[in-house]
């Protein structure tokens, strides 16, 4: 990790033990490690981030983290999202003027890119917010699942919109450039940004949606998509880190 004087980006990464569909989910073991250490060693390749520390309200999950010599910090139990839990990050590490939120449930991210994000909001101090976003093939069905968010930009990289629904609707399906992108559930803050952020109100299509970023937008904050081919999956089921448990065993 580089020095703190040279920037001073954090790399924040929630952990919740409660989940509907996977109770714990942050402590399962795959390939003999708990699922936040394998994204905590992922993040700690990172040539941007000044530190790293996992947000978690739970107990269990602190002392696991200090366990395998990681760095841990006790949240409240009661933020309503992700980005809530940041904003108490954020105060707690008044030093770091970036923070990357990182999904604690993406053991296979990509170090390059969380640098990439840094790297654009230290490079650009008029840059509020920054996430990421993957092609997808033109008959992938995930195009038509409300499960997975989409996302258009326009041509300097800013978010147009996000949606649940098929983004956008291809009434002409002769349009060969079209390229539909799956959103990426990393994000970039600014501090200051994200504490004026979390002070605003949930907006009618962030209610609508069920999608915290289009309140940003909503309130005409720019936020800025990077296109990678990091295609890492998420881990929301225990089906799911089974497979993966497989697949790094060999």
């Amino acid at each position: 990790m580089p020095d703190s004087e040279k920037c001073s980006v954090l790399g924040a990464i929630p952990a919740r033990w409660g989940s509907t569909r996977f109770p714990g989910k942050p402590l399962e073991l795959i390939a003999g490690k708990p699922l936040v250490q394998h994204v905590w060693e992922r993040c700690s390749e990172c040539s941007s981030l000044t530190d790293v520390v996992v947000a978690t309200d739970d107990a269990r999950i602190f002392e696991a983290v200090e366990a395998f010599g990681g760095k841990a910090v006790m949240t409240r139990d009661d933020h309503p999202s992700g980005t809530d839990r940041m904003a108490e990050v954020a105060e707690a590490f008044p030093d770091h003027d970036v923070l990357i939120n990182i999904q604690g449930d993406e053991p296979l991210i990509d170090p390059k890119l969380i640098d990439q994000l840094a790297e654009a909001l230290v490079a650009d101090a008029n840059l509020p917010m920054i996430t990421a976003a993957n092609p997808m093939a033109s008959d992938d069905p995930a195009i038509n699942d409300p499960n997975v968010v989409k996302v258009v930009f326009d041509v300097n990289g800013l978010a147009l919109y996000f949606s649940r629904s098929a983004l956008p609707f291809q009434r002409n399906v002769d349009v060969p450039e079209l390229t539909v992108y799956r959103h990426k559930g990393i994000y970039g803050f600014r501090r200051s940004f994200l504490l004026e952020f979390v002070s605003w109100e949930p907006s009618v299509l962030e209610r609508v949606e069920g999608l915290e970023q289009l309140r940003a937008m909503e309130n005409g904050a720019r936020i800025r998509v990077i296109s990678t081919d990091d295609e890492s999956p998420g881990i929301d089921t225990p089906e799911q880190a089974a497979l993966l448990n497989e697949q790094l065993l060999g």
